[in-house]
């Protein structure tokens, strides 16, 4: 490993980075990296241990909820039009017409259901604040999906881990 690379993960910034990472990946932005990766990359760097896996698992629900509050926030106020002409926004008309379907369907119980599951994490942020759904209710829904997904993928990983090794 790099000198450099190994300062900032020993450094108090490498939380940080990873807070501002999961930020972005909650705000659907993180499109150069699966979200898939990033825990599993997260433990492979600073190591596995009960309290390293707490802290990573913790940083990832804090950074994704608040990446995806601003997501909800802006689809709340800008409207879905405005989110579909913006460049960084890259989902199609297509498929945000399924997800407003799955929230018209479901209602919020899919905010957290979606946040569970590969390829739609996140994906029903967007109809959820389209609905004007409580804010406080989606924050709620969107932390447990998220905690539940990110423990999924550190448990896979330290199961891995301890199983293959």
């Amino acid at each position: 490993m790099p000198p450099w690379l190994e300062s900032m993960l020993a450094s108090e910034y490498a939380y940080l980075a990873l807070f501002a990472v999961f930020v972005l990946e909650g705000a659907m932005l993180m499109y150069f990296m699966p979200s898939e990766l990033i825990v599993p990359g997260s433990l492979i760097l600073f190591g596995h241990s009960p309290e390293t896996v707490v802290a990573v698992i913790g940083i990832a629900v804090l950074g994704a909820t608040v990446g995806q509050v601003a997501l909800f926030t802006l689809a709340q106020r800008g409207g879905r039009e405005w989110l579909l002409q913006k460049r960084w926004f890259r989902v199609s008309e297509d498929s945000l017409d399924r997800f407003d379907g799955w929230f018209d369907r479901w209602g919020p119980v899919v905010v957290p259901v979606s946040n569970a599951l590969l390829f739609t994490r996140g994906m029903l942020t967007v109809p959820a604040g389209l609905a004007e759904m409580d804010r406080r209710r989606f924050v709620v829904l969107s932390a447990l999906g998220t905690l539940i997904f990110e423990s999924a993928l550190a448990g896979l990983y330290v199961f891995g881990v301890d199983l293959l090794w």
